[in-house]
């Protein structure tokens, strides 16, 4: 045999035959009774070592021992030889790392034999396992809530309390939203229509419409003329308004308005109409600002907000002077009803457009008024179901308008330009109140000044 021919000559031929023939038999014994390996027939061509330290001998036993690829019958002088671990080198390895064929024992050795093939191992099993994956139904539903709960952090983000979030959209409305689809009101189930109109109603949504031109900010308002008897004229297109074709200025009365005498008779107009007009024209500017200058979309809507704001037409009520006026509409603009909409800001800025329309002179005030008596009549016809005394309240405000729009045709500019310095004044002492935090104090204000004028 060869292992033994090869023993036989190196004992032979080594000076160290001695030293060798009392340790080589108990080696080879101890490797055959830790590592049995007869019944392989098969034996790897290497040599044998017990230990990752040289002895004097090793070098000539990892010489001399070398076995041969051909079957053998197994003996005490010739066991199966197996390779060390080329990591710890302690231990016989039992594996081959399949990228750089580096022999190693378990698998601490193989993580710390080489990162590059450790890593590249883990990259490829992940991939080969990403690619044999097919995502299952409840798969996509776990991804679905995902989106859901992202798209619900972004709306959270930019709309606080949004009444419409998706938690209230069936998933065939996302799906369509997701995929570009415009999405009618038509096209939501009855209670995605209701989360939809609470949250119109509550002004949740304001954020989310662009901001209205008030057509009496518009240079066409400026070249406002009617006819001797209030009617309309053809309306002069500016070139700055893009679309000629959409009237900018609400049409003027269709027919002629007739002469305040034949209304009231023998009886004198009260002198308190400019403080009504005022009270009126806040509550269908703050109107139009809140509709965004479409009350014709909820005509029944518009007629309530204005009938809640105006104390002339809502309540009946007699202010004495601007001041009084001014004060009992800020105080519905910023109260519970329509606090949301903006609060004191809101609510001062909305003077500003009540002294633009009075700036305007008769012919656009009679285009205003004209507007709020269509709204209103408008708003009793759709409005169904409702009890006598708002039918009352309803047909007392239109023509309360109509008596004011005819009033106002008779009326100079100079009366105009006075009523916009009042109602500036009005405005200043509100922001100085609104500025020192105080609330409720403008009619404390008033009823100091009323004292005033009467001991005047």
């Amino acid at each position: 045999m060869v292992i033994a021919t090869s023993v036989a000559a190196s004992i032979t031929a080594s000076p160290l035959s001695r030293l060798l023939s009392h340790r080589l038999p108990p080696l080879l014994a101890a490797v055959r009774r830790r590592h049995p390996c007869e019944a392989s027939g098969r034996r790897p061509l290497i040599a044998t070592a017990t230990s990752s330290h040289p002895t004097p001998g090793s070098a000539l036993m990892a010489d001399s021992i070398i076995t041969s690829e051909t079957p053998t019958s197994s003996s005490q002088l010739n066991p199966p030889s197996r390779i060390v671990c080329r990591v710890c080198q302690k231990q016989f390895s039992q594996y081959t790392c399949p990228r750089c064929n580096t022999r190693y024992c378990s698998l601490p050795c193989y993580k710390s034999h080489s990162i590059r093939c450790t890593e590249s191992f883990m990259r490829d099993n992940v991939m080969e396992e990403m690619k044999q994956m097919e995502p299952a139904d409840e798969t996509k539903q776990k991804m679905l809530d995902i989106l859901r709960r992202f798209h619900s952090e972004e709306e959270d983000d930019s709309m606080e309390d949004d009444g419409l979030t998706d938690a209230s959209l069936s998933e065939e409305t996302i799906e369509k939203i997701m995929s570009g689809v415009e999405i009618t009101f038509d096209d939501l189930s009855a209670e995605e229509k209701k989360h939809f109109q609470r949250a119109v109603a509550s002004g949740q949504l304001s954020k989310m419409i662009e901001p209205w031109d008030p057509w009496w900010l518009k240079p066409s308002a400026k070249t406002i003329s009617l006819s001797p008897q209030g009617t309309q004229l053809v309306q002069p297109v500016t070139p700055n308004e893009p679309d000629p074709a959409a009237p900018s200025v609400p049409p003027g009365p269709t027919t002629a308005l007739p002469p305040v005498n034949t209304l009231i008779g023998s009886s004198q107009p009260s002198p308190l109409l400019p403080v009504h007009l005022v009270d009126i024209l806040y509550s269908y500017c703050f109107t139009l600002r809140v509709y965004n200058g479409e009350w014709e979309s909820d005509a029944v809507g518009s007629t309530v907000t204005v009938m809640s704001v105006s104390n002339v037409l809502g309540q009946g009520g007699q202010p004495e002077t601007v001041s009084e006026a001014v004060a009992h509409c800020l105080e519905q603009a910023c109260g519970p009803a329509f606090g949301h909409m903006g609060g004191a800001q809101f609510g001062l800025a909305v003077l500003d457009d009540v002294a633009s329309v009075l700036d305007l002179g008769s012919d656009g005030l009679v285009c205003a008024l004209c507007d709020l008596h269509r709204m209103i009549k408008n708003g009793m016809k759709e409005m169904k179901g409702c009890d006598v005394e708002m039918k009352r309240k309803l047909k007392g405000g239109e023509r309360k308008v109509y008596f004011l729009m005819c009033w106002v045709h008779e009326q100079g500019g100079e009366v105009w330009s006075s009523l916009v310095g009042l109602v500036m004044a009005e405005k200043n002492v509100a922001m100085e109140y609104v500025g020192n935090g105080k609330k409720g104090d403008w009619r404390k204000e008033e009823r100091k000044r009323k004292v005033v004028i009467e001991e005047v």
